[in-house]
């Protein structure tokens, strides 16, 4: 996903999608595409960015940052967006220029490259919402968070939010990574000839909209969209109207009994959940209720049987000494262990990429697809168009190591100011490693469509907090160094994964970066300003069993206090059950590659099964609603559910996703919705019967 940086779920969703789609991607290579558009003219990368361009990406880059923003503090789950931002732009500047063009003012036609701006620029805005650490590392220093957990509550490992100090940190530590490698791109597009799947699936995407045939697609499908964001948006409206109080509506319908509720099993009708289910295949949603059922279904009650024992009795429900500690760790033991395999796994891949690229003649590297499409005569043509327009707009090399150099002085500077925690030798160590990492990760990236930028910001905070000391604040040291290393990483790979999409529909790469450079400063801004809508408006925000409890928060907070204090906090035999489930995690992903793809379908994914572990179960059942909804259409139409079914996806997501703007405004306004709808069992309601009556 172009200019965004992609979370360990994100990675999942789409590294299955491209092999869903890999005979698909081999069938639309063996065609000619550039001979389709050989008579139109490629614009000059100027002409490439145009106003109206970074108007839609503007009002694009709002709706999905509320959308991005919603899902982190929820689940933490951000399916790929790259196809909605790509549709809606299309749309949006196609409905322009033909009412331009009957009213005579048409000056410039809509091109698939400036198509490909507008994707690039509402990706990289919207990116920041998850990057930026509003549902993760940087909301997992504020005192909400902190409270929730048992150690490190001093006044200097607590940073509450605020406008001024997230937009500045976000500017000063978010273009690093843009700089860092723009020099190798011609080594990664054109010598090494790495696919990036999601760049080349985006591009192929834009193509299609361009042709005849792919503009009418388009159009069907934009009103399919559109249908199912008025009805998704009616519906958020709807749940809000009849769920007044903080105990009542639809998020208490139990569907199986209420022990069952207890433990966090129910369906909430979240249209958000459902679009989300729609997209991500299959084996992510069951994985998400096998760890469900896995942890709320037993472990959690087996474990509270043994209150008095294994922990105190006297213990509130969030002390991490309790119940609660062996949720979270768990969980974070979980999520280690599948990013420790899969980070030594795209390690493996890139090293050996390397080694064949730099010894072997004419080496084939282990791409996600398979196969280099320098083997393929029947796009040689494509090739070659390519190859000379993605040469001819040169970025010197001299102005990303003086943007670069410049660009780490200031935060240099600055961050410290920010952070008091975080010494400017820390900083300077991350920022000498941070372009070796980049690249490995843009390289790794660029091999198996796997970005390890979260998994490198998690060794930031261990690092770094360890480095810092449980007495200087290294809990928050620990944090913003993880926001620093992940901005540099993340959208190092993400940019190639631009430039590689712009190769492939003859976009300039200056046109790339300036687009990528607006769309992040787009992002710096709106990001910050819409979780401050959050925030405000919803003031249990980040509180568990709250409507945005914000779980990876506290997830990141307790890898600092981990990484500074040790395993003080773990309850008994919490630390035996961590180890279990780390060494259990790298196993099941060391079966699902050994075992080869067919049969790695149904093995679930670690990383999925981690995320109710601490949450509850009740979005994996949405999620599942959403799977079963795009089965059946594919048994009645697999043409029609293969058309629309992402359409209709990401209506639903758009439409409830939106709907949050107003109802945080109805929020701060102190408007609150007028009727409950409450859904009981029927002896309680024969209860609250008798009650009324008497």
């Amino acid at each position: 996903m172009a200019s965004n940086n992609i979370t360990e779920e994100k990675n999942y969703l789409n590294r299955n999608k491209r092999e869903e789609e890999e005979d698909d991607d081999e069938t639309k290579e063996g065609e000619s595409v550039e001979r389709i558009f050989e008579k139109k003219e490629v614009p000059s990368w100027q002409n490439q960015l145009t106003l109206r361009a970074f108007v839609v990406s503007f009002i694009l880059g709002i709706l999905f940052s509320f959308i991005v923003m919603k899902l982190n503090l929820t689940t933490g789950i951000i399916p790929s967006l790259n196809v909605s931002a790509g549709l809606l732009g299309f749309f949006f500047v196609k409905t322009w220029t033909k009412f331009l063009d009957k009213s005579g003012f048409l000056k410039q036609p809509f091109t698939r490259q400036e198509n490909t701006v507008i994707q690039t620029c509402v990706v990289a805005s919207s990116g920041i919402a998850f990057s930026g650490g509003f549902g993760s590392y940087m909301f997992g220093m504020s005192e909400i968070i902190a409270k929730q957990s048992t150690e490190a509550h001093g006044a200097q490992n607590i940073k509450n939010p605020s406008l001024s100090w997230m937009i500045g940190f976000l500017f000063v530590v978010s273009f690093l990574g843009l700089f860092s490698v723009v020099p190798l791109r011609k080594i990664m597009i054109i010598d090494f000839k790495l696919t990036y799947p999601s760049g080349t699936a985006t591009a192929h995407l834009i193509n299609s909209f361009h042709t005849p045939l792919g503009a009418k697609l388009a159009k069907k499908q934009v009103r399919e969209l559109g249908k199912f964001f008025s009805f998704s948006f009616l519906w958020g409206f709807f749940q809000w109207f009849f769920t007044a109080g903080d105990d009542c509506g639809f998020v208490n319908f139990p569907t199986l009994g209420l022990k069952a509720y207890q433990y966090k099993f129910y369906f909430d009708f979240s249209a958000t959940y459902v679009g989300v289910g729609m997209i991500c295949p299959y084996i992510i949603n069951i994985s998400l209720l096998v760890g469900a059922i896995l942890s709320w279904g037993l472990m959690w009650p087996l474990i509270e049987t043994r209150k008095g024992h294994w922990f105190s009795e006297e213990l509130s429900p969030s002390s991490l000494h309790g119940l609660q500690g062996y949720k979270v760790f768990i969980a974070i033991a979980m999520i280690l262990g599948d990013g420790t395999y899969n980070f030594f796994k795209v390690l493996g891949h890139t090293l050996f990429g390397l080694y064949k690229q730099l010894t072997v003649k004419d080496a084939i590297l282990p791409i996600a697809s398979g196969s280099s499409p320098a083997d393929s005569t029947a796009v040689s043509f494509d090739d070659k168009r390519r190859t000379e327009l993605f040469l001819r707009d040169q970025i010197p090399p001299w102005f990303a190591v003086v943007g670069y150099v410049t660009i780490a002085i200031i935060s240099i500077i600055t961050v410290p100011y920010i952070f008091h925690q975080l010494k400017w030798y820390h900083i300077v160590v991350i920022y000498v490693m941070a372009p070796i990492l980049a690249f490995c990760n843009a390289y790794g990236c660029g091999l198996t469509d796997w970005s390890l930028a979260s998994t490198y910001g998690k060794l930031a905070i261990f690092a770094i907090g360890a480095w810092a000391g449980a007495a200087n604040g290294g809990v928050l040291a620990g944090l913003a160094a993880c926001g620093v290393m992940m901005n540099i990483v993340s959208t190092a790979s993400d940019l190639m994964q631009d430039f590689k999409t712009g190769y492939m529909t003859l976009a300039s790469p200056k046109s790339m970066f300036v687009s990528q450079i607006v769309g992040t400063a787009m992002g710096c801004v709106i990001s910050p300003c819409v979780f401050w809508l959050f925030y405000k408006a919803f003031h249990d925000l980040g509180v568990p069993g709250s409507e945005y409890p914000a779980p990876y928060a506290l997830v990141y907070r307790n890898m600092a206090i981990l990484g500074v204090d040790g395993f003080s906090a773990l309850p008994k035999h919490c630390l035996t059950l961590c180890y279990i489930f780390f060494i259990a995690a790298m196993a099941v992903n060391a079966l699902r590659d050994g075992l080869g793809k067919k049969i790695a379908r149904f093995i679930p994914v670690p990383m999925a099964m981690a995320i109710p572990f601490y949450l509850g179960g009740y979005f994996a059942i949405d999620m599942c609603v959403g799977s079963l909804i795009l089965f059946i259409w594919k048994k009645v139409n697999k043409t029609k559910a293969d058309a629309y079914g992402a359409a209709v996806a990401s209506g639903l997501i758009c439409g409830d996703g939106i709907w949050t703007l107003p109802s945080s405004i109805l929020a701060l306004a102190g408007v609150h919705p007028p009727i409950c709808m409450k859904f009981l069992s029927n002896k309680q309601n024969s209860r609250v019967d008798t009650f009324l009556n008497s």
